[in-house]
């Protein structure tokens, strides 16, 4: 490893301070009104009152030959919004026609960066972009390389707030108040925006807070762009555009929220083709319309395996259990999550082990689950390649089916059922969990910088939205998970009710601050051995139970 990316690891880690002095705050104090007001950023992409560049015209024909005419005006430091989830729904015409164009400086919104030489990897491989506002870097590995050496400004941005400062813009709401983020570093604004070895050159921005019947709040302001670029399965020449499936994420969002809205389109049809009944975008919001020619990809193909057997009345979406290993860790802790779902209950399930609990639900219990990017009633992945549709992928980017019943939509519906806390039941992974069900599970400084993509939109709301770590009991390093307190960037503060690992059950008192209790051991652990692995202290319940 180059020792200036040594260094900037050092730096990152010291920088992104593990200091919770928010946490320590008497509860008298936060029965007042606080407000932490600091100046909002003068930079261009935060204010809506920029002079439209290029120039939004109306009369003529809104279609042009190609993606280059189409972006023939676009100038270095614009600010693009790129639509699309991963390598779904990615506009990879238009970002092919500014990558060829040259162009420079520019600020890039998008849910992640790309992938391969695919979506925003392609621009930001040659450095073309100065600054990216993403909730997850995803498998952008130059990314991450220039971050860590300072060529690139990194916004990190919890994804329903992403979507929602997306939709204010487009609907003239300079600002709102989100519980998203509240008591992490992002109120602090302790996550560093540009740094090098040597110094932190552009720190993160504070938020405003404000208490609402009784609790936190911070402030985020609307966040509009010059040019959004996104794609659609038909558009007609009005401009009238039907999604497919997951595709839909953050298209018409990011078409409201610019100055100008260019889309690529698999089919252009006539003006009245088009069922109105069906149209996901009205043409109003769609300024330019080019063909698209680059081909559709797939993140990550997943099919089942050839033994996996799914049923619409158990929900599906994770993999199939492989009996060959079936007493592993893993499929213990997903095992016994999957009796945290109840039949009739909505779920998120996060990536990883909280994923393979589907595969494990009682029969037939029907429980919806949902992705965060748009979808409702997921199924199993689908059983062969022919079948595997990159315009229908989970939160994951894997590919996956549909259920009877199943539905689509874009971000901000989809996060309007999460912070809406309209989801039962939420699993997570985790880095850590402490005795208070405190959560950090998207940083760890200086190892891991990726993003908290829909982690912190998923924990917003504990009272209404129950959530379950589902986690190995101990790192890689044989360090407890469960400790008294959280040493990494905190997720969320008293959000966690259950902890599920390959060891114990732990019931948390997360409201009334009484810390941990055992609930149930797993079969062939001694209690000795979950009390010498465990850092936090906990109660054993009078009637332990065993899975």
């Amino acid at each position: 490893m180059a020792q200036t990316q040594i260094n900037s690891l050092f730096l990152l880690r010291a920088s992104v301070r593990l200091s919770y002095r928010w946490a320590a705050a008497s509860s008298a104090s936060s029965q007042c009104a606080k407000r932490s007001i600091t100046p909002l950023s003068q930079r261009r992409y935060y204010s809506i009152d920029r002079s439209p560049t290029p120039a939004k015209t109306r009369g003529g024909s809104k279609v042009f030959k190609s993606a280059d005419e189409a972006v023939a005006d676009v100038k270095d430091g614009d600010v693009i919004l790129s639509a699309g989830f991963g390598l779904c729904g990615v506009a990879d015409t238009l970002i092919q026609a500014i990558h060829k164009k040259g162009l420079k400086n520019l600020t890039a919104v998008s849910n992640n960066a790309g992938s391969g030489a695919h979506g925003l990897a392609l621009l930001t491989q040659d450095g073309r972009l100065d600054r990216i506002i993403l909730s997850y870097l995803g498998s952008n590995k130059s990314l991450e390389q220039q971050y860590l050496t300072g060529k690139i400004a990194v916004e990190l941005c919890p994804q329903g707030t992403l979507a929602e400062r997306l939709r204010a813009a487009g609907a003239g709401i300079p600002a709102f108040y989100t519980a998203t983020g509240g008591k992490t570093f992002v109120e602090t604004g302790e996550i560093p925006v540009r740094f090098t070895p040597e110094a932190v050159l552009e720190k993160g921005r504070p938020r405003e807070t404000r208490i609402f019947n009784g609790k936190s709040y911070i402030m985020e302001t609307a966040l509009p762009g010059d040019v959004a670029i996104l794609r659609a399965w038909k558009v007609d020449e009005a401009g009238n555009c039907i999604f497919k499936y997951t595709t839909k994420t953050y298209a018409g969002l990011m078409a409201k929220a610019a100055r100008l809205a260019i889309v690529e389109a698999e089919h252009i049809v006539p003006i009245g083709a088009l069922d109105p009944d069906n149209i996901d975008l009205p043409g109003i919001y769609i300024d330019r319309i080019v063909p698209a020619t680059a081909p559709k990809r797939a993140e990550v193909v997943r099919l089942a395996p050839p033994s996996a057997e799914s049923s619409s009345s158990t929900g599906g979406g994770g993999a199939a259990p492989d009996s060959s290993s079936s007493s592993s860790s893993r499929e213990r802790i997903a095992r016994r999550a999957a009796k945290e779902l109840r039949d009739g209950d909505y779920a998120n399930l996060g990536v990883g082990i909280p994923t393979l609990a589907a595969s494990y639900l009682a029969a037939g219990a029907r429980v919806w689950l949902q992705s965060e990017n748009g979808l409702l009633g997921m199924g199993p992945h689908p059983a062969t390649a022919a079948a595997a549709d990159p315009d229908l992928v989970n939160a994951g980017k894997e590919t996956v089916t549909l259920l009877p019943g199943a539905s689509t939509f874009d971000s901000a519906e989809s996060f309007a059922m999460i912070r809406g806390g309209h989801v039962d039941v939420s699993i997570l992974g985790a880095f850590e969990v402490s005795a208070a069900g405190d959560l950090a599970n998207y940083m760890i400084p200086g190892r891991v910088f990726k993003g908290m993509g829909g982690a912190m939109d998923l924990v917003s709301d504990p009272d209404r939205t129950r959530v379950v770590v589902a986690t190995e009991h101990l790192d890689r390093a044989g360090r407890s998970k469960v400790v008294r307190r959280c040493r990494l960037p905190l997720t969320g503060r008293a959000v966690v009710s259950t902890i599920i690992t390959d060891l114990a059950v732990f019931r948390v008192d997360r409201v009334g601050g009484t810390g941990l209790t055992l609930v149930e051991i797993a079969e062939g652990v001694d209690l000795e051995t979950v009390r010498r692995k465990t850092d936090a202290e906990f109660t054993v319940a009078e009637n332990l139970g065993t899975f």
